[in-house]
């Protein structure tokens, strides 16, 4: 579509609101407003215009600010949900460092629109500037009440350190990597919640495409969720418990699933509890770390393929013992490496030694493998515990793999 075609019939330009939905209340809670082209009957989306860098500024300026405005009033007429999402390029929004945004806003203030329910979307890996002066402009929007989101998380080249200087309000995180990503998304996500917690965001999922995308969603911290197999961008404003049934509906689905894991994952670790408990009751006689592991091993054929003992600050007392096909080997080139720095190994030590259990370790790739593999570990007296990594395949035979 050509841009003059677009400028010269500017009254042809529509907002279109793409609905955003809750986890806590299963309802819409805001929408994002979308550009479109009213042109012989089509609706023709406006994506192409605003990310067409040969377009000059002005132009795509003046379109969005056409869109915008028509969207404001339809939003403080109707007042159909708590929050509008408002796109800006983070490149032009600096221009004027977001004066003109601002004045945009500013006359609906006198029309009942709450500052606070407007969200400034920008996307901070197409911003060329200045990251520090992009930040001070957005501390000074929030003077205002307006809250800040990043949008496209996990695309392209996010980079988490650039995003935690903006401390949005909100992160929204781009699913369509999750189909299309040739790297661990779930490792990517796990930076992205962390982050999210440190600043204080909330994290809302868009382009959900299928129930699966949903509950992936919804396991993984997601508060509020967007994408067509919820709703697709409408001209007009929907009810706001459209979805209110289905969405209780599949959450009690995905809380069943999610409940029926954990307690998979309790039943295991009370079962290796009462089994360690009672092998190491049996070989407790044994002269060496190094013996009690060669006989333990022995007895876990059929769920481990690693063992071996550390103290409480994680300096290894025994040697590996290591199962290479059905044959077990001791790997004495182990002893005396320190394993305090791993994620939770500290925190996990004190949880065994004041709770006097065993723990079954979250699901994660061993580095030597490769494997996806769960660790349990076992205090064997006050200062020594030990170490038993579980294989893929007992795990996945026992649905612990999830």
């Amino acid at each position: 579509m050509d841009a003059l075609d677009i400028l010269t019939h500017i009254d042809q330009v529509v907002p279109h609101y793409q609905p955003i939905f809750s986890a806590d209340e299963q309802c819409i809670v805001g929408y994002e407003v979308l550009g479109r082209f009213q042109q012989d009957g089509e609706v023709i989306s406006l994506g192409p215009f605003f990310h067409d860098e040969t377009i000059p500024e002005e132009f795509r300026m003046e379109v969005d600010v056409a869109i915008t405005t028509k969207a404001l009033e339809q939003f403080v007429n109707e007042q159909p949900a708590s929050l509008i999402f408002i796109n800006r390029d983070a490149n032009v929004l600096m221009l004027d460092r977001g004066e003109s945004f601002l004045q945009l806003l500013l006359p609906y203030k006198e029309k009942g629109l709450r500052l606070n329910q407007v969200v400034l979307e920008i996307t901070e890996h197409h911003f060329k500037g200045d990251i520090q002066q992009l930040g001070h402009v957005l501390t000074y929007l929030r003077t205002y009440g307006i809250q800040i989101a990043v949008d496209n998380i996990g695309k392209e080249s996010s980079n988490l350190d650039r995003i935690r200087l903006l401390a949005p309000d909100l992160l929204k995180i781009d699913l369509h990597s999750l189909r299309t990503s040739t790297v661990s998304y779930d490792d990517v996500l796990y930076s992205i919640s962390l982050l999210a917690r440190k600043i204080g965001a909330t994290l809302l999922y868009e382009d959900i495409e299928n129930a699966f995308q949903l509950q992936y969603a919804w396991r993984n911290g997601g508060r509020y969720y967007q994408g067509y197999y919820l709703h697709e961008p409408s001209p007009s404003f929907l009810p706001k418990d459209l979805l209110k049934e289905t969405l209780r509906n599949q959450f009690h689905t995905f809380i069943q699933h999610e409940k029926k894991k954990l307690q998979t994952l309790y039943d295991i670790s009370e079962q290796f509890q009462a089994r360690i408990s009672e092998l190491v009751s049996k070989y407790k006689k044994a002269s060496s770390f190094n013996e009690l592991i060669s006989a333990l091993a022995k007895q876990l054929s059929d769920c481990s393929f690693r063992i071996y003992i550390c103290d409480e600050d994680g300096f290894q007392q025994s040697a590996n013992i290591f199962k290479q096909g059905e044959t077990w080997e001791l790997q004495p080139q182990y002893e005396m490496k320190n394993w305090s720095w791993r994620p939770y190994f500290l925190e996990n030590i004190i949880r065994m030694r004041s709770r006097k259990r065993g723990i079954l370790s979250d699901l994660y790739s061993d580095i030597e493998t490769g494997e996806m593999i769960r660790t349990y570990s076992y205090p064997i007296d006050e200062h020594h515990y030990l170490f038993i990594d579980l294989t893929y395949e007992y795990l996945f035979e026992h649905n612990a793999h999830l």
